[in-house]
């Protein structure tokens, strides 16, 4: 079956790639998820990609240790550029063209993104994957996702995460946890549900993004949750 979606832009955590590590990347995870891209972008649909950090470096981790806040939000930008390396490689190797940008200069590493040049590698068949979050300290990633769906005139934002959708509470203290099937901008912020930050959700809200959450390592993988048929929570104005 076909996606219903001609672009999107999946957000993969960081902490996603470190699989069951505390630290890195694991192979065979990594792997795992450029095959699930790899058969999304084999059907027709557009991939963009953008990649976390925080299994190599966290800047607030860092600036709450005393590292200035700008110096630490740079460093986990360059974590960012090592798994976007690993993944657009990774696509690669499973049959799918793929081209790395960076949100920061850094031409023997990647091409500088810019919204033209990231449109026109996806109408040419790329999966293009997105290092360095937005280019600024103070942003986190998630907050570049919705901003780069936006720029790319993607139809949804995914966020790959190890969680299967937005919770009541945090599952792991709360096993009782209620998961939402939907779940409006609005209440998703007011509520501070953080399985993405209020930024976020707040440029999504105004910009009408839809988000579905999922777990990177559901059984039906990335096909089937576009199809609808993996666990997630879609956000949006509920009606959607």
């Amino acid at each position: 079956m076909p996606s219903p979606y001609k672009r999107i832009l999946l957000k993969v955590s960081g902490e996603a790639l470190a699989g069951d590590n505390s630290f890195g990347i694991e192979p065979p995870f990594l792997q795992a998820v450029a095959q699930q891209i790899a058969d999304v972008a084999q059907m027709g649909t557009q991939v963009a990609i953008v990649v976390g950090g925080g299994n190599i470096f966290r800047g607030m981790a860092g600036a709450a240790d005393g590292t200035d806040r700008v110096t630490a939000d740079l460093m986990g930008m360059l974590g960012t550029m090592i798994n976007a390396l690993a993944l657009s490689n990774a696509i690669t190797r499973h049959g799918v063209k793929s081209k790395p940008f960076s949100a920061a200069t850094m031409p023997s590493v990647a091409d500088t993104f810019t919204a033209r040049d990231a449109k026109l590698a996806l109408e040419e068949g790329f999966v293009v994957v997105l290092g360095g979050g937005t280019g600024n300290p103070f942003f986190t990633t998630d907050t570049a996702a919705t901003l780069r769906a936006i720029e790319l005139d993607c139809d949804v934002v995914l966020k790959g995460t190890k969680v299967d959708g937005v919770y009541s509470e945090d599952p792991k203290t709360n096993p009782a946890a209620t998961r939402y099937t939907t779940v409006g901008y609005d209440e998703v912020i007011a509520k501070n549900l953080k399985v993405m930050d209020t930024a976020a959700f707040a440029l999504a809200r105004d910009n009408a993004m839809p988000i579905i959450v999922y777990a990177l390592d559901d059984a039906a993988g990335l096909a089937g949750v576009l199809e609808g048929r993996g666990l997630s929570t879609r956000v949006g104005d509920g009606h959607r």
